[in-house]
């Protein structure tokens, strides 16, 4: 910990996050440190202008938390962040305006993200300085991915090749509705991959933002037997597809005569959040009540808490993630409190309880 230094003007905590900021932009660098030095919970301990000399730094100032691009000269920060963390498992959140390159550093074991802003205004900053800052204070109390470091640089989305059990269908309007946060994107790839392509419907958010979302999409559908899309107004949800919510829009569940389809439709954010995991909740409890399967996985805040309660009130069967394996537990414990799980499992157990309840049904 930093040693306890006060004033009369600036007085930083011992118990401040202790940040490392690594960006190959020497103006950008300055911008973040002179930014986030404002917070009284944020020590910058340091800067890196790429990952060799990031290296460095980790191993004499010990961060808490680092915030790192990932195109950057030298080395990757894709491929540090994976020789980091079996060695060195500190929180890392990832600030970048590509979307691909996003997604791989979180399957490499970063816990969070933030798009690079375009700054077009002082209030631009103003409001990426605070979301940034809101960021590395969940990071810093998130658990860190840590497996080997020869799984670590071998990891790659392929399509999975073994042939899963077939589900047997207990109701034909049965579907499945998960809804997750900070840490969710691997969460719920952990859920999803191994279920069988003959799968009920399922409908996910995630939250993150446009463009994010369907990059996301289009990973899990390499990865996973069902086939994946990002959200499309009208989509008819269908056995053996998965639909993620599109960034800023809204998805809400609907049923007519054929059978169940989203509304993907642009709205006010909900707990802070659009796409919201309480608004497709809600929705879902309204339209499939018993027929319905609900998840909430890894993630701050309550977001979806007060949707899986209600999915469960009108007869769902609904699984929480636990806390020992969230990054983050926060949505799982707020719907554990209100009494909306039916049961709390571990990550690698949850997948089998949506077939079994699925196979019930």
């Amino acid at each position: 910990m930093a040693l306890s230094c006060f004033d009369d003007d600036n007085m930083i905590k011992s118990s401040a996050i202790r940040v490392l900021i690594v960006d190959d932009s020497l103006v950008f660098r300055k911008r973040l440190e002179q930014s986030l030095s404002t917070n009284q919970e944020i020590e910058v301990i340091g800067t890196a202008a790429d990952p060799i000399e990031a290296a460095k730094k980790i191993q004499a100032l010990s961060p808490d938390v680092i915030t790192m691009d990932v195109e950057m000269p030298r080395m990757s920060g894709i491929d540090f962040i994976r020789q980091l963390i079996p060695k060195h498992p500190i929180p890392v959140v990832v600030v970048s305006s590509l979307p691909i390159n996003v997604i791989e550093a979180l399957s490499a074991g970063a816990v969070d993200f933030i798009k690079k802003p375009t700054v077009k205004s002082p209030e631009d900053m103003n409001q990426f300085i605070k979301e940034l800052s809101f960021k590395i204070k969940i990071a810093s109390k998130a658990k860190v991915r840590r497996m080997p470091e020869h799984i670590m640089q071998s990891q790659k989305p392929l399509k999975i090749t073994n042939t899963p059990p077939k589900m047997v269908l207990g109701h034909p309007n049965t579907i499945i509705a998960i809804g997750a946060s900070t840490g969710g994107t691997e969460a719920i790839i952990e859920v999803v991959k191994n279920l069988p392509a003959d799968t009920p419907g399922i409908v996910i958010v995630q939250h993150m933002p446009p463009v994010f979302t369907k990059m996301y999409a289009q990973r899990l559908d390499k990865i996973c037997h069902m086939s994946v899309k990002e959200a499309e107004d009208m989509d008819r949800v269908e056995k053996g597809k998965i639909i993620v919510g599109a960034g800023e829009f809204h998805m809400r569940l609907c049923k007519d005569a054929k059978g169940y389809y989203v509304r993907s439709q642009p709205g006010p954010r909900v707990n802070g959040h659009c796409p919201s995991v309480d608004v497709l909740f809600d929705t879902v409890a309204d339209v499939a009540g018993k027929n319905a399967v609900g998840v909430i996985l890894t993630g701050m805040g309550a977001d979806g808490a007060k949707g899986i309660t209600k999915m469960r009130q009108k007869g769902a069967y609904t699984i929480g993630q636990d806390r020992a394996t969230c990054v983050v537990y926060g949505m799982p414990m707020e719907a554990f409190k209100l009494k909306g799980i039916t049961k709390q499992l571990p990550l690698d157990q949850i997948g089998n309880e949506i077939i079994a309840q699925v196979n019930k049904m």
